[in-house]
């Protein structure tokens, strides 16, 4: 064990697993706008209303208003209790609701009469049977579908999709598979809520972006994901070899990101409520809390978890008024994404459920990239043994980089095995879309294959000179973040304001704590008052 992969590293990681633990403590007792999007779409509720709006955002919108009062009582009991008054299904009654031919509110009144809540519990449980019933048919599919056509070896090397249309993208995911690639990715459209506050605060979208939320049925919907996991499990079973489909979610949107996935068969989510809060500006709370529900979706439904490899943060080197060194900057990366791991483990998933992203973006930008990317790859695996590393290129790289990122590949894979376990290792090479898919597919084959030739011929590789150096300055810079946060709270890597006074980042006045102890997927969620 090298020197800095003892007590410091240690204390490191307890450090970040205490700020989680009393964070994912909160959250659990906190909903959101998002939360109870996804509880209307686990009972079955889906789709646009008759004006194109998603509809679950519809039902909720109408009900909640304004008012934080309704937000903290929940949507599932009042909605339970339409179904019954109305005898309609979870759709039908959504699209009344919408439409304003139903006001939930007179239900809510209902839920005063003992007799009627209890009638309204029944019915809420009923329901959430229903979508884990179906959430576990899909996790037991997935794993009798790779038993019967048999499953890719890690690590799996895919690439991301360009098109949003679902036509255009099933095509490139065609092209993606018959180039050998194991994984299909995809970007999730922006919600309509992120839209909206977007709209609010003068950011204009994308114009990708745009179009995706125009289309009715963008390939990253619900709808396009489904016809997206049905061509891929028959591209599967055509080369009998296991294609892995992964979706990334914008801000805002992880518990109903969850709910698709589990649906819909999604093998790896790509969350991380660090990185929303700190590149996204998202309130805090709201992050936490959301990801927390999203969380536990993603155990139950045995999907993996991707989690980035920390958000640059600069607003220390703002205030400070010049810039810190690329030591510092990759120590905050880590400290980040240490607390999104522990968030993680802290609602549940195993060690083998949460899958680290090994590279900094911004690190192709900086000084001896091979250095560094050697170093964050070795820091990882040391602060984080038991879980499979990522390599993900850069979406938005230049011609430099995309010659250097195969080559730095190569030289910083060997280093994913380092531990007590050397099975331990890389899990996914992540590509971005070109037109020469095939033979960036391919180059990750073998820079993999190499890399476990390297490994199985050689004992673990050692750090030395620069990359030590860089490997012992990163972990301190770490601990100094982790220990100012705890200290000053979010100041510390967002600059002033902050807090759960300002209510100024996106989701702020969308998330409060829950007021109804009554939890029909039996989460463990509770509320303080009268414990």
């Amino acid at each position: 064990m090298a020197d800095w992969e003892g007590p410091s590293l240690d204390r490191l990681v307890g450090r970040a697993d205490t700020l989680a633990g009393s964070w994912a403590a909160r959250a659990r007792l906190s909903t959101t706008l998002g939360q109870e999007r996804a509880i209307l779409r686990l009972f079955g509720v889906h789709g646009l209303d008759a004006s194109g709006q998603p509809l679950a955002g519809q039902v909720v919108d109408r009900y909640m208003g304004s008012g934080r009062r309704r937000l903290a009582s929940g949507i599932a009991l009042p909605f339970a209790m339409a179904l019954l008054e109305y005898d309609l299904g979870p759709q039908e009654l959504a699209l009344d609701v919408a439409s304003g031919a139903i006001d939930l509110g007179m239900e809510a009144e209902l839920l005063l009469e003992s007799d009627r809540r209890a009638t309204a519990e029944q019915e809420a449980g009923r329901l959430a049977e229903a979508a884990i019933d179906r959430i576990d048919a899909n996790r037991t599919a997935r794993r009798e579908l790779i038993a019967l056509i048999g499953d890719t070896p890690r690590p799996w090397v895919g690439g991301s999709l360009s098109e949003t249309a679902v036509d255009a993208a099933l095509r490139e995911a065609a092209a993606l598979v018959g180039a050998s690639a194991d994984l299909v990715r995809v970007r999730v459209p922006v919600g309509r809520e992120l839209a909206d506050r977007l709209q609010s605060a003068g950011v204009e979208l994308g114009s990708k972006q745009a179009r995706a939320i125009s289309d009715p049925t963008p390939i990253g919907s619900q709808r396009g994901l489904a016809q997206l996991r049905e061509a891929l499990d028959e591209a599967a079973a055509e080369r009998r070899g296991y294609v892995r489909l992964t979706t990334a979610s914008p801000a805002l949107s992880a518990p109903e990101q969850a709910v698709v996935a589990a649906f819909e068969r999604v093998d790896i989510v790509e969350a991380d409520p660090v990185g929303e809060i700190v590149e996204q500006g998202v309130d805090p709370d709201r992050a936490i809390a959301d990801h927390t529900f999203a969380h536990w979706l993603v155990q139950r439904s045995g999907a993996q978890l991707l989690v980035g490899a920390g958000p640059l943060v600069v607003a220390p080197d703002l205030a400070r008024g010049f810039p810190s060194d690329p030591a510092t900057r990759s120590g905050r990366a880590l400290a980040m994404q240490l607390l999104a791991v522990m968030l993680a483990r802290r609602s549940g998933l195993a060690d083998e459920q949460v899958i680290v992203d090994s590279l900094p973006s911004w690190i192709w930008d900086e000084p001896n990239p091979t250095v560094q990317a050697i170093a964050a790859v070795a820091v990882r695996r040391a602060a984080l043994p038991g879980h499979h590393l990522a390599f993900r290129e850069p979406e938005q790289a230049g011609h430099e980089t995309s010659v250097l990122w195969p080559l730095v590949l190569a030289a910083s894979l060997p280093f994913a095995t380092i531990g007590e376990s050397r099975a331990v290792g890389s899990a996914l090479v992540l590509r971005r879309y070109s037109a020469e898919m095939r033979d960036r597919v391919l180059a990750g084959h073998g820079s993999a294959r190499a890399s476990a030739e390297v490994a199985a011929a050689t004992e673990p590789p050692a750090l030395r000179g620069a990359a030590r150096d860089h490997v012992e300055a990163i972990v301190r810079a770490a601990e100094t973040t982790l220990q100012r946060l705890a200290d000053q709270g979010w100041t510390a890597v967002l600059g002033e304001p902050f807090g759960r006074s300002d209510r100024t980042r996106l989701g702020a006045d969308a998330v409060v704590e829950r007021s109804e102890s009554f939890d029909p997927f039996d989460r463990g969620v509770g509320v303080t008052a009268g414990r």
